[in-house]
């Protein structure tokens, strides 16, 4: 976590330093003593990510997280840096919800498309904008702080969980190695609640 220091000047012409830290707010669902904890670790690039948030996720939050049985927690695994722009937009407004996240990938064909960065940042401005999310691209884009808070999630994922690939789903601490469908999820969550 990055440490900030702020000056401030008292008459005296004498400066303190306060320490203050950047917090960037993780992206979660649900409720945090559910019986069972998911982690997507996901790539915004990735189509078989956004099939997850488009066919498996709907389910999931109605049959298990609205129910306060399953708390998800969506952490960034850039593949490309594109992925990595688009992050750093689903981590801008910093409250920790996933509004953004789901809308960057249920319009992902929409933005990813083209044959270079520009193109593909061009697109996610437009998206930006035609859905108003009040959300300035260059200054989110730009955040060092979310940047960092991004990459350490990626780093963490390869450290922790060996993740080398999108999706890849932790449950309860331990990976899910089975083909990403519904039906699959569900007896792992049906047998720890």
């Amino acid at each position: 976590m990055k440490k900030i220091f702020i000056f401030i000047v008292i008459f005296s012409s004498n400066l303190i330093f306060l320490n203050a830290d950047i917090r960037i707010n993780p992206i979660i669902v649900g409720k945090e003593n559910s019986k069972v904890d998911i982690i997507v670790y996901e790539s915004l690039t990735c189509s078989f990510c956004a099939n997850f948030h488009k066919k498996i996720y709907p389910s999931l939050k109605t049959d298990y997280i609205d129910k306060g049985l399953v708390r998800i927690e969506f952490k960034s695994f850039p593949l490309d840096l594109a992925a990595l722009n688009a992050s750093k937009i689903a981590h801008c407004k910093n409250d920790g919800k996933s509004e953004i996240l789901h809308l960057l990938f249920e319009n992902q064909e929409k933005w990813v498309k083209g044959d270079t960065i520009d193109e593909l940042n061009k697109n996610l401005k437009d998206l930006i904008k035609s859905e108003n999310l009040d959300l300035d691209f260059e200054k989110c884009t730009n955040n060092k702080d979310i940047e960092d808070f991004v990459i350490n999630e990626r780093i963490e994922g390869v450290k922790k969980y060996k993740v080398n690939s999108t999706p890849t789903i932790i449950i309860n601490g331990k990976k899910f190695e089975k083909t990403l469908n519904f039906k699959n999820l569900k007896k792992i969550i049906e047998k720890l609640i």
